[in-house]
């Protein structure tokens, strides 16, 4: 057994961290280990995980066992030398990365290395990257950084060029397919289904398999297309589908949001015998209620983002057919619908209506006001 075992599809990669590893242990200097790393990939390909198991197994006595308490508690986020940021939010601003500065400053106090994972470097407002290329420009002996991003061009230039880069690739379908019927216990069938249908995206993948409520909104979305005839219908399709995501956001946020206020009140003292809270515990919340809005902001995105991704399944499989290959379809349970559509449509507007979805992921990357933002886009595939 080993941290490494979750990785699907990254040989590549596990074989060069596992050479770091030893170079780490051995307390040799070598070009295996350095202080700073960059893993990139596409969404679900598990650059974080690889992050994150690279940390278990440089503070593990073992390697990376995956058995021991510093892998354990390393991997659920729980270990003293490793600090693992995971923004919920819109960005990372500078004074959470001054307050990182100043935590990762301290010795290791349980293993050889204190490991900073950073799950979305992406996502760091330029104040925040300024201050953390300082931090790795002069880094602590026994301090690493790992960064992840999507690609290496969301990252800082001054950072990136300091860094050590990996790239991580989509795992197969079938490699996805076997993890689930393994790991999760899912028949076959539906394994292969979701594997599909995430292209890759493991978390997606298992969130779809196992969450009935998520094939249906996805059944849902991937009618959509289907139902575009006129300037209406494209404007009850967009409408449609920012509700969806705006009901998938609410519904993840709702319990997390109160339960979050709940144990800040507490803490200020709300519930205790005297006068309630004590003062500053009201700017607390609203700071507090500030911040959930942003995730909640940021969840409406993202929902947005997979469900543009599930549309460019379509097209890519109606573009398939016009080829004459119909064995390697992504949405199979579709076939009547997209060979229709094939028939209907030429294959140069099919590649203009991939085209406009990507357009329309990156416009919402950029803060376009999402309904306006899918608005155009299904006037645009209609």
């Amino acid at each position: 057994m080993s941290v490494f075992d979750e990785l699907v599809g990254q040989q590549h990669i596990i074989t060069s961290l596992q050479s770091a590893v030893a170079a780490a242990a051995s307390g040799e200097e070598s070009q295996e280990m350095t202080h700073a790393w960059v893993f990139t990939g596409p969404p679900g390909s598990g650059r974080s995980r690889a992050a994150v198991a690279f940390a278990a197994a440089l503070i593990c006595p073992s390697g990376g066992c995956g058995t021991c308490v510093d892998c354990r508690t390393a991997i659920a986020g729980g270990h003293a030398d490793v600090e693992i940021i995971a923004t919920e939010g819109l960005s990372i601003k500078i004074d959470e990365v001054r307050d990182l500065l100043a935590r990762v400053s301290w010795a290791p106090s349980v293993g050889g290395w204190r490991v900073v994972v950073m799950e979305d470097a992406d996502r760091l407002t330029e104040s925040a990257a300024n201050a953390l290329l300082k931090a790795i420009e002069e880094p602590g002996t026994r301090t690493v950084w790992l960064l992840c991003a999507p690609t290496l061009h969301d990252v800082l230039p001054t950072i990136r060029s300091r860094c050590r880069h990996l790239q991580l690739r989509t795992p197969s379908a079938a490699d996805v397919a076997a993890v689930l019927a393994r790991r999760d216990g899912i028949s076959p069938a539906m394994a292969d289904f979701a594997a599909r249908a995430s292209q890759g995206h493991i978390g997606r993948a298992r969130h779809l398999a196992l969450d009935e409520s998520i094939r249906s909104r996805r059944s849902t979305i991937m009618k959509l297309p289907f139902t575009l005839a006129d300037t209406a219908s494209a404007f009850k399709a967009a409408a449609t589908l920012v509700d969806l995501a705006a009901e998938e956001a609410k519904a993840q946020a709702e319990v997390k949001d109160e339960s979050e206020s709940t144990e800040l009140a507490q803490a200020w003292g709300q519930g205790a015998t005297g006068r309630g809270m004590a003062t500053g515990g009201s700017k607390a919340l609203k700071e507090l209620e500030k911040e959930q809005k942003s995730r909640t902001t940021r969840m409406i995105r993202d929902s947005l983002d997979g469900a543009l991704l599930d549309l460019a399944t379509l097209y890519r499989d109606v573009m398939m057919v016009q080829s004459g290959i119909t064995d390697i379809l992504i949405n199979q349970d579709c076939i009547n619908e997209i060979s229709a559509l094939a028939q209907r449509i030429a294959p140069e507007a099919t590649v203009e209506k991939i085209n406009s979805i990507m357009s329309a992921r990156t416009n919402l990357s950029y803060n376009a006001a999402p309904l306006l933002t899918i608005e155009a886009l299904m006037c645009a595939l209609a």
